[in-house]
């Protein structure tokens, strides 16, 4: 039996149980699995143990076995639930073996999506571990992405904007950056322009293709909302100065300007209201490769 000694694992005092990651690479897929999984109970963030970068088997056993003992011996259910992405079939079978013979709850992530594919396209998976992160061209693409993307958040460097893949525009407080920083990360460079009232947008704005551009709108009331909530924690004077920033009436002129904006430009609106931001950042990259499709090409 293995030993405790020097064995340190999360104290989770929820009633929800941690979930155990194993992976041949960082786990990074099981995480987000096991979180939008656990969301569907109440738990977003839930209580995680991972271990990354499996080489061996004994690795796993060694791995469960001490968490195992672990939860025994505070008097917890030591039926550990597992997410496992592990490319090789055979270190699966040993590991859905093992979770069986010791009553474990084992989900494999990557066996079935991987035997799916093999069969639907009559090709053989290279069982690469962490292959999707390698360094290769679509890796620098996407830090070439990002970079852009920074340099040219809320209206920064406007005579780039023809070169921007995606060009949102939209009020202050319409989630231009984290958008713009979600699809930044897909590997699509992406440039945010503000609208204010009575300012006119950067004249690079009417270079650009109008299928690359997307309005984000939302309703006053949802924007008034914001935006008192984010004078909340400013100074006396501060909020004073700006108090119109956030007043029905002038939020009303603000979305009504930039609305007529995005008709003169023939742009697409995107409504933002009560939607997460990668929500909103699907829907826009849904309309944008209708209109630019990618070309996509296998590994090499």
């Amino acid at each position: 039996m293995a030993s405790n000694e020097g064995f340190i694992g999360v104290n989770n005092d929820t009633p929800f149980p941690t979930i155990h990651i194993v992976s041949d690479s960082l786990g990074a897929t099981a995480h987000s699995l096991a979180r939008a999984a656990a969301g569907q109970f109440g738990y977003s963030d839930p209580y995680i143990e991972t271990l990354p970068k499996v080489r061996s088997f004994n690795e796993i056993a060694g791995f469960l076995t001490k968490h195992q003992e672990s939860h025994r011996a505070k008097g917890k259910p030591d039926d550990l639930v597992v997410f496992y992405t592990l490319v090789d079939d055979e270190m699966r079978h040993l590991m859905q073996a093992f979770c069986d013979e010791r009553g474990m709850h084992a989900v494999d992530l990557m066996g079935g999506p991987i035997s799916a594919l093999e069969k639907a396209s009559g090709l053989e998976a290279s069982r690469d571990p962490g292959l999707m992160r390698t360094v290769d061209q679509n890796y620098f693409r996407r830090i070439a992405a990002m970079e852009f993307t920074v340099e040219h958040d809320d209206g920064r460097n406007p005579q780039d904007l023809p070169d921007a893949d995606i060009v949102l525009l939209g009020v202050s407080r319409s989630s231009k950056t984290p958008i713009s920083i979600y699809m930044g990360m897909e590997g699509y460079k992406v440039a945010n322009v503000p609208l204010a009232l009575g300012t006119e947008p950067p004249k690079e704005i009417y270079d650009c293709d109008p299928s690359r551009i997307f309005g984000l709108m939302t309703t006053p009331d949802v924007l008034v909302g914001i935006r008192q909530r984010r004078l909340g924690g400013s100074g006396r004077i501060a909020s004073m100065v700006a108090a119109s920033y956030a007043e029905p009436e002038m939020v009303y002129q603000d979305l009504e300007e930039a609305r007529a904006l995005m008709r003169k430009l023939g742009c697409i609106v995107i409504r933002t209201d009560n939607k997460a931001v990668e929500e909103t950042a699907q829907e826009i990259l849904r309309y944008f490769e209708l209109a630019h499709p990618l070309q996509k090409s296998a590994i090499e």
